[in-house]
């Protein structure tokens, strides 16, 4: 009897290995189901992450179609206005140089009086000749005009290197 029958030590022994084979079940289980459940949360999470990506990529596609429309018009905006002054510019050039040929004109009879009637000449081919040049350049288009600009430069590199210099000097004092 003494073999069959277990003694409370090792009964005891045996009861704390099945309860630490249960407790290590128990232990398994709740890591596997935390797993799981992280597994989940981090499945939930990049699911987020991937939808408010496709959202700011659908906002900021949205937002620079905005711009693009904005920017052109814009850019046509500032275009009509561009050729509305440089035809305003145009315009008031001309005045200007029929109000020096009118002036210069305007005192060829005195210069015959004081200097004689070959400066006074001189004077009346330069109203004339200031005249001839407001005149076309009231009768020339924007794109004429540059085109013939280009043309002069082309032809004389230098010249319009020295007068772009000159007119540069002459802003330069005006605004200083």
């Amino acid at each position: 009897m003494a073999a069959k029958k277990k003694t409370q030590a090792e009964t005891a022994t045996e009861n704390v290995t099945e309860t630490g084979a249960a407790a290590e079940t128990a232990a398994t289980d709740n890591t596997s189901e935390a797993k799981t459940r992280f597994n989940a949360a981090l499945d939930e999470a990049k699911a987020g992450a991937v939808a408010l990506g496709d959202e700011a990529k659908a906002r900021a596609d949205k937002a620079r179609g905005e711009a693009l429309a904005r920017g052109e018009d814009w850019s046509v905006e500032a275009r009509s206005k561009a050729g509305e002054l440089a035809e305003e510019g145009k315009h008031k050039a001309s005045e200007a140089l029929t109000g020096l040929s009118r002036v210069i004109d305007e005192n060829a009879p005195t210069l015959d009086e004081k200097l004689g009637a070959k400066y006074g000449d001189y004077a009346r081919s330069a109203s004339q000749s200031l005249q001839d040049n407001a005149r076309k350049l009231d009768e020339k288009s924007l794109d004429e005009l540059a085109e013939d600009s280009r043309e002069a430069i082309r032809k004389s590199p230098a010249t319009a290197v020295g007068l772009a210099a000159i007119v540069g000097f002459f802003f330069a004092r005006l605004f200083r």
